[in-house]
């Protein structure tokens, strides 16, 4: 009986497999700035794990969140220990723009995709054989530039100055913006940088200001950011001061102050979700994200930051299953069925917007991605 069993078992196993049934979990790792200079980004990015999917195409999901306290060597060494020793068959964040480049090459090594919550287009543009690893839930810059540029054109700003962070964020920024405000007609006067943990930036305020551009534009993110715009304020600028959307989340509020009233900045449309139109296409699942984290983190605590790392589970959700009829969960034939089921993604909507993404586009937003919005007595107020 026993070696009849024996026998029997493999063509048991087949058969269990040919009919979709796994036995392993799907495992995603996860890195998160928790702490660092940028851990008022990554923070809410780690706790908007906790409200994932835990169970995908009836296979159980597990999270395993690392922390590279904002560092990009210490990203790299996670990555290499959640490909390696946790044999992770998917990846989200990280958290900055230079860890995510730096992970590049052991994404594509180890044909593991990656849904990345940074900004720059950089990570996934130009498209080649390793980018073609990595997917990407936050606005590109060019994407949020149109929308600052046609702000700034409609208010009558025609002389800019750019402060922006001394690494790839900051440098990408002053390339597109820089490029496109140029076609626009904006002149712009005076460029700076400043990196993520310096403690002053009076040099290079004192510069922009001596230049007396009508608005300024702080390519910067989380925390960091604030040092820029309080300064400009504290040496008498009187300009428009506009930020990206590297700081939309309460943090930058509290930390900025009355600094910041009234600057302007585009971001995606979860930040204001209750305001959005009935009618707008992204309100929908953008409430649903709201109302998860809200529950858990008290009323007003949600920002855009937290709305990637969703947006990235929700594309995980939705390729998954469509991954699994093809292989199963902890192999290299699951990593690129599910490569290949990210890039198929069609008219999904997130808390940041509608994704539709191609071999050439692993973003796949639009317009909808996007809204303007005012700071107005210390919160977020959609501009009309």
């Amino acid at each position: 009986m026993e070696i009849t069993l024996r026998r029997q078992l493999p063509a048991l196993l087949a058969l269990l497999l040919a009919n979709g049934m796994a036995f392993a979990d799907i495992k995603i790792g996860v890195i998160a700035s928790s702490t660092g200079p940028t851990a008022v980004v990554g923070i809410p990015q780690k706790q908007t794990v906790a409200l994932l999917p835990t169970e995908i195409g009836g296979q159980k999901v597990e999270y395993i969140v690392l922390d590279d306290a904002s560092d990009p060597t210490n990203a790299v060494t996670n990555v290499k220990k959640l490909i390696s020793d946790q044999k992770v068959d998917a990846l989200i964040g990280p958290t900055t723009t230079p860890a995510a480049l730096a992970m590049l090459d052991f994404v594509a090594e180890s044909k593991t995709p990656l849904v990345t919550t940074v900004g720059s287009s950089a990570i996934i543009q130009p498209m080649d054989d390793k980018k073609k690893w990595v997917f990407k839930t936050t606005q590109n810059d060019d994407l949020i530039a149109e929308a600052l540029i046609e702000h700034m054109t409609a208010h009558g700003v025609k002389t800019l100055g750019f402060i922006g962070f001394n690494d790839p964020y900051g440098e990408n920024w002053f390339k597109v913006f820089g490029a496109m405000a140029e076609k626009a007609g904006l002149k712009l006067l005076v460029s700076e940088r400043f990196n993520r943990t310096d403690q002053s930036v009076t040099g290079q305020a004192l510069k922009v200001i001596a230049a007396r551009p009508d608005a300024v534009l702080v390519a910067a993110t989380g925390g960091p950011a604030v040092l820029p715009q309080t300064t400009l304020q504290e040496k008498g600028y009187k300009g428009r001061i506009y930020q990206t959307h590297g700081v939309a989340n309460n943090d930058f509020l509290r930390v900025c102050g009355k600094d910041c009233e009234d600057t302007v900045l585009p971001t995606g449309p979860v930040l204001v979700a209750a305001q959005l139109p009935a009618d707008n296409p992204v309100k929908k699942s953008a409430m649903e994200y709201v109302g998860k984290y809200e529950a858990v983190h008290g009323k007003g605590s949600v920002n855009a930051f937290g709305g990637y790392a969703w947006d990235a589970g929700i594309l995980l959700a939705n390729a998954a299953p469509v991954a699994l009829k093809k292989a199963q969960p902890g192999s290299k034939e699951f990593r690129a069925a599910l490569r290949d089921a990210l890039e198929a993604t069609r008219n999904v909507a997130g808390a940041h917007g509608v994704y539709n993404m191609s071999a050439n586009d692993h973003l796949g937003l639009d317009q909808r991605a996007r809204v303007m919005v005012n700071i107005k007595d210390g919160a977020w107020q959609l501009a009309r």
